[in-house]
């Protein structure tokens, strides 16, 4: 994997900075990850996650058997309790939750419903499915946890990464995500003046990196060093930081990605505020899924790590320099041309005069104006749409 050199964090004394969150989007993806993760599932450090997510892995074993020769087994004693003997195992495997899921839909057998019946009406369905089923090839990934688990049951072309292998390319650019080097846990916004502090300590119910065990999800900020990008309409400065937060599952849950963005600020909940220029890498978990995490995931997070900011503030500066709608006959055709309906182009416009004082002229303007109306959009698709059209705004305007 590519090598690079840990930067020092620049150190600045300010409580905080003064931001603008009417802009740009909202971001609540990693607020639903904060929302939704137990204190088992919250880390406090980089390393402390690492050590945990590498200990399971070197207590796994992965293998390809012939989905004809699992054996389902259960006691009528513990009707909780359904095990299953892999062909030339030791010893019997008790599924994970997760792993039940995979094996049930393996066969075309509800789990939710299975997971309702004592364990030997399960493990009947079960057996039925896996002998009258087409026989075929599944990889295993099992797991030495004071008994031995199953964790997943993939196709044998599963592309397996590790969730360490990815933790690990986090710190070779944020070493222990704490603040010894420039990326670090973010800070909080305080709603009630407008500034950002990036000096809060990290606990359980602020920290950004989370392991469940089916999955990793990290979120990491420069919010040490601000990044000016024009001036607002009083004057001062358009703060961002840039951010980017990554996940994977190991055992099949999800896929391996990344996100890229430059942001304004997060809140508590861990919602993102004021984002731009958000961009997104995913790898499916396919046969050649472990060179393509090497050959283009790590590098795309060294790089926008390494990257200088000045294409986005140029970006950001042409879009505010280039006036495209002198009137208001100029602003309806500017959005119509641009497949807007009638009722978002006055909601657009009457966004960006409420916020500023004055309708839109420049590039820069309707994208905020834009990304202001996708906000109260309430189905995901239409806001995501929007969002786009407003990003290709500020692409061409660079």
């Amino acid at each position: 994997m590519t090598q690079m050199e840990i930067q020092a964090p620049a150190r600045n004394a300010r409580a905080g900075y003064k931001v603008d969150v009417s802009r740009g989007q909202r971001v609540g993806r990693v607020s639903s990850e904060w929302f939704n993760r137990p204190p088992d599932e919250r880390y406090l450090s980089l390393t402390d996650l690492r050590n945990s997510v590498r200990a399971r892995s070197q207590r796994s074993r992965t293998r390809i058997v012939e989905s004809e020769r699992i054996r389902v087994e259960a006691s009528r004693d513990d009707a909780e309790r359904l095990l299953l003997m892999l062909p030339d195992a030791e010893a019997p495997v008790a599924p994970t939750h997760w792993s039940f899921g995979q094996l049930a839909s393996l066969v075309g057998a509800p789990a939710a419903y299975l997971r309702q019946l004592p364990a030997p009406l399960a493990a009947i369905n079960l057996q039925y499915g896996l002998n009258s089923q087409r026989a075929e090839q599944v990889k295993t990934l099992e797991i030495q946890n004071g008994r031995l688990e199953l964790r997943a049951v993939t196709g044998p072309d599963y592309g397996r990464i590790f969730d360490h292998e990815l933790v690990e390319a986090v710190q070779k650019i944020a070493g222990n995500g704490t603040g010894d080097t420039r990326w670090k846990v973010p800070g909080v916004l305080d709603w009630s003046t407008g500034i950002y502090n990036p000096n809060v300590d990290i606990s359980k119910d602020t920290t950004t990196l989370y392991a469940s065990d089916r999955d990793v999800f990290l979120f990491l900020v420069d919010d040490l060093n601000p990044i000016e990008a024009g001036k607002l309409s009083n004057g001062d400065p358009d703060l961002f930081f840039r951010g980017f937060y990554c996940w994977n599952s190991e055992v099949g849950a999800r896929t391996l990605g990344i996100a890229s963005f430059y942001l304004r600020a997060v809140c508590q909940n861990r919602n993102l505020w004021g984002v731009e220029n958000f961009e997104e890498i995913t790898i499916r978990h396919s046969k050649y899924a472990a060179s393509r995490f090497a050959a283009e995931a790590e590098p795309a997070l060294i790089q926008f790590a390494e990257s200088s900011s000045m294409p986005f503030v140029n970006g950001i500066k042409a879009a505010r320099e280039r006036t495209v709608a002198r009137n208001d006959e100029d602003r309806e055709s500017f959005l119509r041309k641009r497949a807007f309906s009638k009722v978002e182009t006055t909601k657009i416009i009457d966004a960006v005069l409420a916020e500023e004082g004055r309708p839109p002229e420049s590039i820069f303007d309707f994208v905020q104006g834009i990304t202001r109306v996708a906000r109260d959009k309430p189905h995901q698709d239409v806001r995501l749409d929007m969002e786009g059209k407003a990003k290709k705004l500020l692409d061409f305007a660079a």
